[in-house]
């Protein structure tokens, strides 16, 4: 994997595109617009994005919604609002388009939980098994794998295999252990976790709850399982998304990154959403990585065409085959994006 450096590909832009200081009487919306138009470029964006990116962005999306849109959009140029191996996942998919993502260093502490050699070396030490990694990781864990899957698609796929299949389910231990209990298999886990669904706190979550009477819990399966045994409700961003939109509830405290009750407030104006607290005070529900994004960069991002993703072509052709079974498979099972 690799990036193009930036005095070679703009030998003007000395400091780095980053450090430009932007004119601030631009309107940033309206720029960003305009070189959608001229570069025929579109903007995919994850729900856990900052509410501004989200307003500007062409298509808003979970993992499974992003991954079908990048693989059917008609773009040259993706920009992708959202960490590292989602980008990846469109060039992945998109060998002769430009992708590009705002801040290089958005990664995912999921994903940086499971090295691909030492992945290699476990998955060695069990040949009967197939694998089935949750997109949320690398493209040299997808290489590794035979089935990619999502938090909305995963509990189908599983179900869609014999019975008596061996499985790896990687990276997430919290979302293979939810799977687990909900198709009654012995997944062989890997021992991965996203660092923000890892600390919402039980007791404030049900301290919450108690001073809010009526309302209902609502947590992504990446979440720990103290956490989802109480929720009302679990599922994948765009599955709590239609939950908290058609369920006669009023009130909803939300267990998964806080960038999704944007699209929350904005399809429910009249509902409330309150963030699930994580056992400190930090803002533990904020992605530090999926943060990094801002308007600005988007704007400089796309203006400059930097950062560019590219990768090893052998490396794509092996990470594309899960991927392009996953699709085939949500297809098959009629699960849109």
């Amino acid at each position: 994997m690799s990036v193009h450096n930036v005095e070679n590909t703009a030998p003007n832009l000395k400091k780095g595109y980053l450090d430009i200081e932007i004119d601030p009487t631009l309107d940033l919306f309206e720029e960003i617009n305009k070189l959608k138009k001229e570069k025929n470029a579109v903007v995919l964006a994850h729900y856990y994005q900052e509410p501004d990116i989200q307003d500007v962005a062409d298509y808003i999306g979970d993992s499974l919604g992003l991954a079908q849109n990048a693989a059917k959009t008609t773009a040259d140029i993706i920009v992708f609002a959202g960490v590292h191996f989602m980008a990846e996942t469109a060039k992945i998919l998109n060998p002769n388009k430009k992708v590009l993502l705002p801040d290089l260093k958005a990664g995912c502490s999921l994903s940086d939980s499971c090295p691909p050699p030492l992945f290699k070396a476990f998955k060695d030490k069990h040949p009967e098994h197939i694998v089935i990694s949750y997109i949320n990781c690398s493209a040299g864990i997808k290489a590794l794998s035979d089935i990619i899957c999502t938090s909305s698609n995963a509990q189908l796929i599983v179900e869609s295999l014999p019975k008596d299949q061996k499985i790896i389910f990687a990276p997430d231990k919290n979302l293979g252990g939810y799977i687990n209990k909900k198709t009654g298999r012995d997944m062989l886990l890997w021992n991965g976790a996203c660092m923000v669904h890892e600390l919402f706190s039980l007791e404030k979550i049900t301290r919450l709850k108690e001073r809010n009477p009526g309302s209902k819990i609502l947590a992504h399966p990446e979440c720990e399982d103290a956490v989802l045994r109480i929720a009302d409700f679990i599922g994948s961003t765009t599955q709590i998304l239609k939950y908290a939109t058609t369920d006669p509830t009023q009130t909803f405290i939300v267990a998964t990154e806080s960038g999704i009750l944007h699209k929350m407030r904005y399809d429910s104006p009249n509902k409330t959403f309150i963030a699930a607290p994580p056992d400190n005070a930090c803002a533990c529900n904020d992605c530090p990585h999926m943060k990094l994004n801002t308007l600005e960069k988007l704007y400089l991002c796309m203006k400059y065409e930097l950062p560019e993703i590219t990768m090893d072509e052998d490396l794509r052709i092996a990470a594309k085959k899960p991927i392009d079974r996953m699709l085939e498979m949500s297809a098959q099972l009629g699960l849109g994006g």
